[in-house]
Protein backbone atom coordinates (compact mmCIF):
# COMPACT_ATOMS: atom_id res chain seq x y z
CA UNK A 1 0.00 0.00 0.00
CA UNK A 2 1.48 3.70 -0.70
CA UNK A 3 0.15 6.42 0.94
CA UNK A 4 0.74 10.09 0.27
CA UNK A 5 -0.02 12.68 3.16
CA UNK A 6 -0.23 16.18 1.78
CA UNK A 7 0.92 18.58 4.20
CA UNK A 8 -0.16 22.52 4.42
CA UNK A 9 3.73 23.16 4.30
CA UNK A 10 5.98 19.67 4.22
CA UNK A 11 9.14 21.79 5.34
CA UNK A 12 8.06 21.04 8.87
CA UNK A 13 4.95 19.11 8.90
CA UNK A 14 6.80 16.14 7.02
CA UNK A 15 8.75 15.63 10.51
CA UNK A 16 5.70 14.86 12.14
CA UNK A 17 3.40 13.22 9.83
CA UNK A 18 5.30 10.80 8.49
CA UNK A 19 6.14 8.76 11.28
CA UNK A 20 3.13 9.33 13.47
CA UNK A 21 1.15 7.75 10.34
CA UNK A 22 3.58 5.11 9.90
CA UNK A 23 3.11 4.45 13.53
CA UNK A 24 -0.39 4.41 12.86
CA UNK A 25 -0.72 2.36 9.57
CA UNK A 26 1.64 -0.06 11.75
CA UNK A 27 -1.11 -0.36 14.33
CA UNK A 28 -3.55 -0.92 11.81
CA UNK A 29 -1.76 -4.45 10.33
CA UNK A 30 0.26 -2.68 7.81
CA UNK A 31 3.58 -2.19 8.65
CA UNK A 32 5.08 -2.42 4.91
CA UNK A 33 2.96 0.56 3.93
CA UNK A 34 5.41 2.92 2.02
CA UNK A 35 4.38 6.19 3.32
CA UNK A 36 5.78 9.49 2.00
CA UNK A 37 4.71 13.19 1.75
CA UNK A 38 4.17 15.12 -0.68
CA UNK A 39 6.98 17.52 -1.27
CA UNK A 40 6.11 18.13 -5.08
CA UNK A 41 3.80 20.81 -4.54
CA UNK A 42 4.83 23.00 -1.81
CA UNK A 43 1.39 24.27 -0.88
CA UNK A 44 3.06 26.82 2.08
CA UNK A 45 -0.05 27.18 4.14
CA UNK A 46 -3.69 26.29 4.82
CA UNK A 47 -5.00 27.99 2.40
CA UNK A 48 -3.65 27.10 -0.29
CA UNK A 49 -4.53 23.31 0.94
CA UNK A 50 -7.43 24.16 1.13
CA UNK A 51 -7.82 24.87 -2.78
CA UNK A 52 -9.55 22.10 -4.83
CA UNK A 53 -7.09 23.29 -8.00
CA UNK A 54 -4.05 22.50 -5.98
CA UNK A 55 -5.13 18.88 -4.56
CA UNK A 56 -6.92 17.77 -7.94
CA UNK A 57 -3.06 18.78 -9.31
CA UNK A 58 -1.69 16.38 -6.65
CA UNK A 59 -4.19 13.80 -7.12
CA UNK A 60 -3.55 13.90 -11.44
CA UNK A 61 -0.17 13.49 -10.45
CA UNK A 62 0.27 11.05 -7.84
CA UNK A 63 -2.88 9.22 -8.54
CA UNK A 64 -1.02 5.95 -10.81
CA UNK A 65 1.18 5.43 -7.96
CA UNK A 66 -0.75 6.13 -4.68
CA UNK A 67 -3.76 4.08 -3.17
CA UNK A 68 -4.48 6.30 -0.28
CA UNK A 69 -3.74 10.24 -0.05
CA UNK A 70 -4.34 12.11 3.32
CA UNK A 71 -4.53 15.51 3.55
CA UNK A 72 -3.54 16.48 6.99
CA UNK A 73 -3.78 20.63 7.86
CA UNK A 74 -4.24 22.41 11.02
CA UNK A 75 -7.50 23.54 12.82
CA UNK A 76 -6.24 26.71 13.57
CA UNK A 77 -9.38 27.58 15.93
CA UNK A 78 -11.67 27.62 12.35
CA UNK A 79 -14.86 25.59 13.37
CA UNK A 80 -15.78 25.25 9.66
CA UNK A 81 -12.40 23.28 8.71
CA UNK A 82 -14.16 19.82 9.15
CA UNK A 83 -16.43 20.91 6.55
CA UNK A 84 -14.19 22.13 4.04
CA UNK A 85 -12.31 19.13 3.96
CA UNK A 86 -15.47 17.22 3.89
CA UNK A 87 -16.06 18.98 0.77
CA UNK A 88 -12.26 18.18 -0.56
CA UNK A 89 -12.74 14.55 -0.02
CA UNK A 90 -16.28 14.43 -1.64
CA UNK A 91 -14.84 16.33 -4.92
CA UNK A 92 -11.43 13.26 -4.72
CA UNK A 93 -13.74 10.61 -4.25
CA UNK A 94 -15.50 11.42 -7.45
CA UNK A 95 -12.42 11.06 -9.46
CA UNK A 96 -10.48 8.59 -8.03
CA UNK A 97 -10.92 5.05 -8.98
CA UNK A 98 -12.79 2.49 -6.94
CA UNK A 99 -9.78 0.92 -4.89
CA UNK A 100 -8.18 4.51 -4.05
CA UNK A 101 -8.95 6.28 -1.47
CA UNK A 102 -8.64 10.15 -0.34
CA UNK A 103 -9.42 11.45 3.78
CA UNK A 104 -8.80 14.65 5.19
CA UNK A 105 -8.09 15.44 8.78
CA UNK A 106 -7.50 18.95 10.71
CA UNK A 107 -5.60 18.59 13.71
CA UNK A 108 -6.37 19.54 17.23
CA UNK A 109 -5.05 22.80 16.89
CA UNK A 110 -2.29 22.03 15.19
CA UNK A 111 -0.12 18.88 14.72
CA UNK A 112 2.55 19.56 16.70
CA UNK A 113 0.23 18.58 19.71
CA UNK A 114 0.34 15.33 18.44
CA UNK A 115 3.98 14.83 19.42
CA UNK A 116 3.42 16.80 22.80
CA UNK A 117 0.80 14.21 23.02
CA UNK A 118 3.13 11.09 23.62
CA UNK A 119 5.72 13.28 25.74
CA UNK A 120 6.30 13.53 29.34
CA UNK A 121 5.18 17.05 29.81
CA UNK A 122 6.16 19.81 32.62
CA UNK A 123 4.53 19.19 35.80
CA UNK A 124 2.55 22.47 35.27
CA UNK A 125 1.22 22.14 31.91
CA UNK A 126 -2.15 20.99 31.64
CA UNK A 127 -3.06 18.53 28.96
CA UNK A 128 -6.87 20.07 28.90
CA UNK A 129 -4.73 23.83 28.41
CA UNK A 130 -2.75 22.81 25.41
CA UNK A 131 -6.18 21.01 23.30
CA UNK A 132 -8.06 24.49 23.93
CA UNK A 133 -5.01 27.04 22.74
CA UNK A 134 -5.28 28.66 19.37
CA UNK A 135 -1.42 28.26 19.18
CA UNK A 136 -0.03 25.16 20.84
CA UNK A 137 3.09 26.08 18.45
CA UNK A 138 3.86 29.36 19.78
CA UNK A 139 2.78 28.58 22.83
CA UNK A 140 4.20 24.85 23.84
CA UNK A 141 5.67 23.36 21.53
CA UNK A 142 8.57 25.22 20.64
CA UNK A 143 9.56 25.91 23.93
CA UNK A 144 9.19 22.51 24.67
CA UNK A 145 11.63 21.87 21.65
CA UNK A 146 14.02 24.60 23.21
CA UNK A 147 13.83 23.12 26.91
CA UNK A 148 14.89 19.50 25.33
CA UNK A 149 17.32 21.62 23.32
CA UNK A 150 16.11 20.28 20.07
CA UNK A 151 15.28 23.76 18.33
CA UNK A 152 17.46 23.92 16.24
CA UNK A 153 17.75 20.46 15.01
CA UNK A 154 15.69 19.90 11.80
CA UNK A 155 12.10 21.19 12.33
CA UNK A 156 13.21 23.18 15.30
CA UNK A 157 13.08 19.98 16.89
CA UNK A 158 9.78 18.40 15.08
CA UNK A 159 12.13 15.37 13.51
CA UNK A 160 13.70 14.38 16.85
CA UNK A 161 10.73 14.84 19.16
CA UNK A 162 8.17 12.87 16.65
CA UNK A 163 10.58 9.99 16.27
CA UNK A 164 10.83 9.83 20.13
CA UNK A 165 6.86 9.23 20.71
CA UNK A 166 6.28 6.53 17.82
CA UNK A 167 6.80 3.98 20.24
CA UNK A 168 3.93 5.50 22.27
CA UNK A 169 1.71 5.94 19.43
CA UNK A 170 -1.06 4.58 21.55
CA UNK A 171 -1.01 7.22 24.28
CA UNK A 172 -1.20 9.48 21.20
CA UNK A 173 -4.13 8.41 20.00
CA UNK A 174 -5.52 7.82 23.45
CA UNK A 175 -5.43 11.58 24.69
CA UNK A 176 -6.05 12.90 20.77
CA UNK A 177 -9.21 11.25 19.98
CA UNK A 178 -11.10 14.57 18.08
CA UNK A 179 -8.10 13.87 15.56
CA UNK A 180 -5.73 11.17 15.38
CA UNK A 181 -8.05 8.35 16.90
CA UNK A 182 -10.52 9.70 14.13
CA UNK A 183 -8.26 9.61 11.28
CA UNK A 184 -7.16 5.97 12.41
CA UNK A 185 -10.73 4.83 12.57
CA UNK A 186 -11.40 6.59 9.05
CA UNK A 187 -7.92 5.13 7.94
CA UNK A 188 -9.29 1.24 8.93
CA UNK A 189 -12.72 1.44 7.18
CA UNK A 190 -11.12 2.57 4.08
CA UNK A 191 -9.14 -0.40 4.42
Amino acid sequence: MNILIIPEDFRNDQYILKPIIEAMVTELGKPTAKVRVCKDSLLGGVSQALKWDNILQIIERYKGMVDLFLLCVDRDNDVGRKTVLTNIEQQAQNILPEKKGFLAENAWQEIEVWVLAGHSLPKNWNWQAIRNESNPKEVYFLPFAKECGVINEPGEGRKTLANEVVSRYKRIRRICPEDIANLEGRIKNWL
